[in-house]
């Protein structure tokens, strides 16, 4: 069979409704209308046996619909059109015992008279007790086998569909936060879960119209009998005898044709339930599944073979058919005999080719590590249960966004999850598949930081917030108000897991940035930079512009505008490709958004100077390596310079001021290369990243 897609057809039923436009729902509410209304409106013959026709026929299109939906969803107003039939046949069931009991002997309908006899296939009274018979027979066929088992799969599959729901929601949920897919396949994803088990659901429900059904066409059938005797022999003076032949065979004609359509609708719904886990249409289910193994058609034809030498057996019957179970098994063995040689073939080249490619190598191909992961012990599960609300999934969707905003960089999808391997209380954060932080949970109680003005404490267990080390007490629920009370500043648990990541995504921000992320940020400003795009591209490689980007965000600057740092390394470019250089450059060029990160309300920014002796000898100690120039200060000097630092920065946050060191542009990538070890929350700025409007206020100056 070929692979290639085939162009959708428009079926008749769609062109016809496309041609109706918006008069189909005109149209579809006034015949539902008048299904009803014949409950009551006595309706001509002729009109009763086209309706009859159509529902005869209508049946038969259900049947043969499900017998081509290759999902049981696929058909989602199934439950519906299964309701409306059978008020449908109700209705007709109604008019025609109106008809045949004020009629009588005279009543004409064609419909009912030709069924009858057709099926029966004898007059008088032997035809009578044949279709009473065959009557039953149907009912008995749709109330013990096809109604009650459709009744019961309906209830299993709706109960099993539920129950599974929230595993495959988050099974989908995982998938789109490790992007495997997308935000709009995901989306299509939970509409078919909540489809499938609002579906499954309906039909639970639905079964029980096919079971009704059946219980009021028997009572209908009973009625007709019983009414046509009554009104035929005591009030038209009919003897017993007439009245009974007239009235039953009206009766079983008719029971039989509302019966018949009834019984395709429930064939139908038994193999739509009994179809969940196919991915084919029945046709095809039924020629992929009969087909698998040749060997039990020749058992089956030499089991016929040997019955037709039995005497008493129709031997001309059984060798006809033994003769071709054996040529379909024939077939079907050289049919699977072509396609393992097509398929032995095929792998013999593909071995051929691989071994081409990489003599003797037999390792498999390794999947790339997840950008960001996050692991969590079982305990943690319910933060990511769509049922229990999925906090944690809609924090880390939320932090995706304000990072992307903050610091310029899309934030891949953050795969989520569970880990064995850790305690059920525990939780992993990871980017590349290497852990930059770890925490417990507790999963009922709150984190209560002591960030200062606490006035009393609070019971609990003492332990240390994951993202900043500071002390910590997990409460309980009935002491969360309390403890607020108090001054601590609490936590919930989704909150404490989002925080952390966001530290480690603002920490580690340039450790995301890959080349193919540098690619994409300059692929989406094509559209409407393109010069600026070229220009860069033409001046310096791939790499060396995502080096520059990396470097911005190794400190904290955000690359939001992109245009502004790709139009500055692209200039300067000309000059040198050093990253240093470049980066100090881009630095400069966005000075406004670099100052306004560390001043306060009237934009003051109070700063740490550095002694111009000791930052001459910072500059002389230069050191040029492969990765760049680093400081070599002597190590006294170094230790020395570190213990200055401290204490004047200890000195600034006391005073409640972000630390801040300024120095010459020479300096400061050295300056900060030495304190990122030991104190990375500082930020160091050259006096050429200082704008006019901010107020630069020193505070204090650094020296040995």
């Amino acid at each position: 069979m070929s692979d290639m897609a085939l162009p959708p057809q428009k079926s008749t039923i769609g062109t016809i409704g496309a041609s109706l436009g918006g008069k189909g729902d005109i149209i579809i509410a006034s015949a539902v209308v008048a299904v009803v209304m014949m409950l009551i409106i006595p309706i001509p013959t002729i009109l009763l046996d086209f309706l009859m026709a159509m529902n005869l026929i209508t049946g038969l299109l259900v049947l043969l619909i499900v017998l081509y939906t290759k999902k049981a969803t696929d058909f989602s107003i199934f439950p519906t059109v299964l309701l409306i039939l059978t008020v449908f046949g109700l209705a007709l069931n109604v008019s025609s015992t109106r008809l045949i009991l004020t009629q009588g002997a005279d009543f004409d309908g064609r419909m009912i008279r030709a069924f009858s006899t057709f099926v029966v296939g004898s007059g008088g009274t032997d035809g009578l007790v044949v279709g009473f018979v065959i009557f039953i027979i149907i009912i008995a066929v749709q109330v013990v086998v096809i109604t009650k088992g459709s009744t019961r799969i309906a209830e299993v599959a709706a109960r099993f569909t539920l129950d599974k729901m929230p595993a495959k929601q988050m099974a989908v949920e995982s998938e789109f936060n490790s992007g495997a897919i997308t935000e709009a396949e995901m989306k299509k994803r939970k509409e078919e879960i909540d489809q499938e088990s609002s579906f499954y659901g309906a039909m639970d429900g639905a079964s029980k119209f096919i079971a009704g059904n059946v219980k009021v066409g028997i009572f209908i059938t009973v009625v007709n009998v019983v009414g046509g005797i009554i009104i035929g022999a005591a009030l038209h003076g009919e003897p017993i005898s007439q009245a009974v032949g007239t009235y039953i065979a009206f009766s079983i004609g008719d029971g039989l044709l509302s019966q018949f359509p009834a019984l395709l609708v429930s064939t139908a719904t038994g193999i739509i339930v009994t179809r969940s886990v196919s991915n084919g249409t029945f046709a095809e289910d039924i020629t992929k599944e009969f087909s698998i193994h040749p060997r039990i058609y020749w058992i089956c034809s030499a089991l016929l073979l040997v019955l037709a030498f039995i005497p008493g057996f129709p031997w001309y019957v059984l060798i006809t058919m033994s003769v071709l179970l054996g040529f379909f098994a024939f077939q079907l063995g050289r049919e699977q005999m072509k396609k393992a040689a097509g398929m032995a073939a095929a792998g013999k080249q593909s071995a051929a080719a691989s071994r081409a490619k990489d003599e003797g190598s037999e390792i498999a191909p390794i999947p790339p590590l997840d950008p960001l992961s996050m692991e969590l012990g079982y305990a943690l599960v319910p933060l990511v249960d769509k049922d229990k609300g999925a906090e944690l999934l809609e924090r880390v969707q939320r932090l995706r966004q304000e990072s992307a905003l903050e610091l310029g960089l899309v934030i891949p999808k953050v795969r989520i999850v569970d880990n064995m391997a850790l305690d059920p209380s525990e939780y992993c954060l990871k980017i590349k598949g290497v852990e930059l932080g770890r925490g417990k949970i507790r999963m009922s109680c709150f984190l209560c930081l002591n960030t200062g003005g606490i006035t009393e404490d609070i019971p609990g267990e003492r332990t240390v917030d994951p993202t900043f080390g500071m002390p910590a007490i997990w409460v309980t629920e009935e002491n969360r108000d309390r403890a607020e009370r108090a001054g601590y500043t609490v936590v919930d648990p989704p909150s404490i897991i989002a925080t952390h990541m966001q530290d480690i995504i603002k920490n580690h921000a340039s450790e995301i940035l890959g080349r193919q992320d540098t690619l994409a940020i300059l692929d989406s400003l094509k559209k409407d930079y393109s010069a600026v795009v070229e220009d860069v591209q033409k001046n310096l490689t791939l790499g060396e512009i995502q080096k520059v980007m990396q470097g911005l965000l190794n400190e904290q600057v955000s690359i939001r505008d992109r245009v502004t740092i790709l139009e500055t390394i692209s200039d300067y470019a000309a000059i040198s490709k050093n990253t240093q250089f470049l980066i100090e450059k881009a630095r400069q060029a966005l000075g406004r958004q670099i100052c306004l990160q560390y001043t306060d309300e009237d934009r003051n920014l109070h700063v740490l100077t550095i002694n111009q002796t000791l930052e001459k000898q910072i500059v002389e100690s230069t050191l040029e390596t492969v990765n760049g120039k680093i400081a070599a200060l002597e190590p006294s000097v170094h230790n020395e310079f570190m213990r200055s630092v401290s204490r004047s920065i200890t000195t600034m946050k006391g005073n409640g001021l972000i630390p801040v060191i300024i120095c010459s542009e020479a300096a400061r990538a050295l300056v900060k290369q030495i304190t990122t070890r030991d104190l990375p929350e500082i930020a160091v700025l050259s006096v050429q990243e200082i704008v006019q409007d901010v107020n630069l206020i020193p505070v204090g100056e650094i020296s040995i």
